[in-house]
């Protein structure tokens, strides 16, 4: 059975989904912001603030989104120009800014150099060596990161980045010629490692075998800087529970173990005033986020029940399982009731097939889902859905549209829902 979200049976949760379809219809991403805010404050907690806190902007890039948290996230994570601009237009000043991705321009890196971008990672020589004639033709000097790509990762990281060849970062075993060639570069210097290894990891011990990969990476290179490391940043790979057998993993479990791991290594004198980030995107607004969607047809076919929905893969690629993933298994998921009694103790489960309005066969959002009795004009709630939603599927596919946007903040006793599409 692919059953309620644990909030489902929250009234609150319910009613400002009612209303958020009832404003801005269907297909569409509900986000709630309070649930974010503790999510930061969990992590705060737990890791006794050893932690700055950097919000990857791909994760979900709504403006509203990120304007409405610009006093809770310290530092955001951009990967292209186009967010680098995002950002800025939204509020955030250039030191709050780090410029990750493989594949960045010579324009998007003047773009970086010229808006004061403090925290410019670099991913390959060729890059690095950019930097420097751009940084020479303006006359200035910068110091960057170097990202690396480590020699081995932990089992148990849905998606794992390292360990391999990859597009990302500067392979470990290559890191001591790359120092050696950046010490004759007369205008860029190396400040800061960052390691991104892996993602969507439930497995507790496996992240703490990583965090100790990357302080082991970072104490053993970090001698070879010209001076005293600045930042490290620990991309965290910590997943969320899409689905219905998915354990949520316990960050004070892990934060118990790496605490003492990062006081460690700020006793080596080369770490002792470095600042340490947790880059983070999808734990951080992927549980706060739903996609409600709504039955359009109903009909049997060869023994099956098939409901087709307002929302697909056009707007919700991960769900329909082609995000990272091989084997495509239900998201958590739930009806949501038009009224305030759900009903759902005594009403019948049956079996479904979920699809999406396109012309595609690949268009599928839930696989034999067990759900309450499915009507023309039943509205169904997937959970998990706050990260790589809307920004990460094929929009303009079929040119249905794009799906609506809404926030959810609870302020004075009183239910605020923004509608925030195309802001």
């Amino acid at each position: 059975m692919t059953g309620p979200d644990p909030l489902y049976f929250q009234s609150e949760m319910q009613d400002a989904l009612r209303i958020a379809v009832n404003r801005i219809g269907t297909p569409s991403y509900v986000y709630f912001v309070d649930r974010i805010r503790s999510r930061i404050e969990e992590l705060h907690t737990a890791f006794g603030r050893r932690f700055q806190i950097s919000y990857a902007v791909k994760a979900n890039p709504n403006a509203a989104l990120l304007r409405l948290l610009k006093s809770e996230i310290e530092l955001l994570d951009v990967s292209s120009g186009g967010e680098l601009n995002l950002a800025l237009g939204s509020g955030y000043n250039a030191e709050q800014l780090s410029f990750s991705g493989p594949g960045k321009s010579v324009p998007e890196l003047q773009l970086a150099v010229s808006s004061g971008c403090s925290k410019i990672i670099v991913e390959s020589t060729s890059e690095l060596e950019d930097l420097d004639a751009l940084c020479a033709a303006d006359g200035r000097s910068i110091s960057v990161l170097l990202r690396v790509n480590p020699q081995k990762v932990p089992r148990g990281f849905g998606v794992n980045m390292s360990g391999r060849p990859s597009q990302f970062g500067v392979d470990e075993e290559e890191l001591a010629d790359l120092f050696r060639s950046a010490s004759r570069l007369k205008h860029v210097s190396i400040a800061g490692l960052h390691i991104y290894a892996g993602t969507q990891c439930l497995d507790s011990e496996a992240i703490v075998e990583n965090f100790g990969n990357y302080i082991d990476i970072f104490r053993t290179y970090a001698p070879m800087c010209a001076g005293a490391l600045s930042d490290v940043i620990f991309g965290s790979g910590i997943g969320i529970p899409y689905h219905d057998r998915d354990e949520p993993v316990n960050l004070f479990d892990i934060a118990k173990h790496v605490n003492p791991m990062l006081d460690e290594m700020r006793r080596d004198h080369h770490l002792h005033n470095v600042n340490c980030i947790l880059e983070i995107g999808r734990l951080l607004v992927g549980e706060a986020g739903y996609f409600l969607t709504r039955v359009l047809r109903k009909k049997e076919s060869r023994g099956k029940n098939i409901r087709i929905l307002d929302g697909g893969m056009n707007c919700h690629l991960a769900a329909c399982g082609h995000f990272g993933t091989m084997i495509p298994r239900n998201y958590r998921m739930f009806r949501l009731p038009i009224s305030k009694s759900p009903g759902h103790s005594t009403e019948q489960m049956k079996s479904y097939e979920l699809f999406g309005p396109l012309c595609t066969t690949i268009d599928q959002l839930g696989r034999a889902v067990e759900l309450p009795t499915l009507d023309v004009g039943d509205v169904i709630a997937i959970a998990c859905s706050g990260a790589y939603g809307a920004s990460a599927s094929p929009i303009n596919f079929i040119s249905h549209g794009p799906p609506r946007e809404a926030v959810v903040e609870y302020g004075a006793g009183e239910l605020l829902i923004h509608d925030v599409t195309g802001v």
